[in-house]
């Protein structure tokens, strides 16, 4: 018999922020406990490294350049059509709770319903963001992490609050229904995204006083990357907090978020077994993408580097067999995993995961992630193969890391003479998936047709989020 399918998504998680990754410090016992009754992929990656792309591109199981819903003021609106369609098609009720970061509910995205859904703000999103060409670019109209920054509660805190709690509420529902057909929950949590606000207890676990220094930090000498110093610019978190213990204390509070979120997990986990379904339920736990917390003086996420582009990916359930899977995958291979579970049709350009994991010696699989969106100045393209990857950036020099020798991308390889092969084999396999420089072209004229329906650049400047969006209102 199919088992129920209980997806849950975070927001921001740097992959290697778990316990069961190898984290030092981090404490993340739920979802420990799920890796080591399912298998932990260590290699996933996000298809955008910026959340509505990512989410859309999930959505669909199709990368940007095919979705085409480059950046946060090009929401997910059921077109192209993913993988809840699919359900939808052969009969599996489906349904979301929290987080989706789609366009408004009123959208046939392919859930029969969405309980308090998260939608980007105003049903246009970061309007202003989609402004980014070399002449035109801007700054950050507020500070991106947040006013505040430390112990207490937000309303993304309040937030998941409501969600976890409509997901227990949900399950008994599903419990007492007359309807026993398996069915496919998705549910959406913020933590850790900033705000980096969090509960007194979650930011004691992480005193100040015993983090360590962050890699390859600008004032111990280290030169970014022109793309990402021009990048970073429009946005200078690093360089914006108030004192040098309001920043240790944003690295607490992220790794705070992180425990937080992974307490939720756990109270969801412990809502499912309850009601008897635990046992007849697959989970696969997933973030949208990464967050850099202090590595290169880099917050936020919007860049190629591990720390932003990996996420963490877990599967457990009745017929998965516990184990850890270094073979690339993304959240596309998530996407066509939801149907093939449910034995549905679902043509996309993942592949399932339970496939990819019985097939171990595939680790030359190319993944690939992409950048279109606030603060880039051209199109930026992450290729990982095997042990090789490579940042590309359009008008800007390549990065080419082997992180297998490399694992924290010390040593940038590109400009060295003995690995002009490597690079160059890395560029034709990227250009036999796409053409940047096509590609980066399609983005801009996009986005410029955008700003030009919402009235121009004076009217776009006005719309959206100035930072992170909105929750809706929920009853506490």
């Amino acid at each position: 018999m199919t088992s129920n399918l209980l997806v849950i998504m975070s927001d921001e998680h740097q992959a290697r922020a778990m316990g069961c990754a190898g984290h030092p410090f981090v404490q993340t016992p739920n979802l420990d406990a799920l890796a080591a009754r399912g298998m932990r992929f260590s290699n996933a990656y996000t298809p955008s490294p910026i959340c509505v792309p990512a989410r859309a591109a999930f959505a669909a199981g199709q990368p940007v350049h095919v979705t085409q819903l480059w950046d946060n003021a090009m929401p997910y609106t059921g077109e192209p059509r993913g993988w809840g369609h699919a359900l939808q098609a052969g009969g599996i009720p489906v349904e979301s709770i929290g987080k989706l970061h789609y366009r408004h509910d009123e959208d046939p995205a392919g859930f029969d319903t969405e309980h308090i859904a998260m939608q980007v703000a105003g049903g246009v999103g970061m309007v202003w963001a989609s402004i980014r060409q070399e002449d035109e670019r801007l700054n950050m109209p507020s500070r991106m992490l947040g006013d505040y920054i430390g112990p207490g509660t937000s309303k993304y805190t309040d937030y998941d609050e409501a969600v976890v709690e409509r997901t227990a509420e949900w399950f008994i529902d599903r419990k007492t229904s007359a309807d026993t057909r398996p069915w496919c929950l998705y549910v959406g949590l913020v933590a850790p995204h900033f705000p980096l606000v969090v509960p007194q207890h979650y930011l004691d676990l992480y005193p100040t006083n015993s983090l360590p220094k962050v890699k390859l930090h600008p004032d111990d000498g280290y030169a970014r990357h022109p793309w990402v110093e021009k990048q970073n610019a429009m946005a200078d978190s690093e360089n914006a907090f108030r004192d040098p213990e309001e920043r240790l204390t944003a690295i607490a509070a992220y790794y705070g978020l992180c425990t937080w979120m992974d307490h939720n997990v756990g109270r969801i986990l412990a809502a499912l077994h309850a009601t008897g379904m635990g046992d007849e339920t697959t989970i696969i736990y997933t973030s949208d993408h990464g967050d850099n917390v202090g590595a290169r003086g880099l917050w936020g996420k919007s860049n190629l580097y591990q720390e932003s582009v990996a996420i963490p990916l877990i599967i457990a359930g009745p017929d998965v067999a516990p184990g850890v899977c270094k073979t690339p995958v993304s959240l596309l291979d998530v996407a066509a995993t939801i149907p093939k579970h449910f034995d549905q049709p679902f043509t996309c350009a993942g592949r399932p995961l339970l496939e990819i994991a019985a097939d171990p010696d595939d680790t030359e699989r190319p993944v690939l992630s992409q950048y279109h969106a606030v603060g880039a100045v051209s199109g930026a393209f992450m290729l990982k193969k095997g042990r090789w990857k490579l940042n590309h950036y359009v008008g800007f020099p390549s990065e080419l890391y082997d992180l297998e020798a490399d694992p924290e991308e010390l040593n940038d390889l590109a400009g060295l003479a003995g690995y002009a092969d490597r690079l160059a084999k890395m560029e034709a396999a990227l250009a036999g998936i796409l053409d940047p420089e096509a590609v980066n072209e399609k983005a801009f004229a996009d986005q410029a047709a955008l700003i030009a329906r919402h009235g121009g650049r004076a009217q776009a400047l006005k719309l959206g989020a100035p930072a992170a969006t909105p929750p809706p209102e929920v009853a506490r």
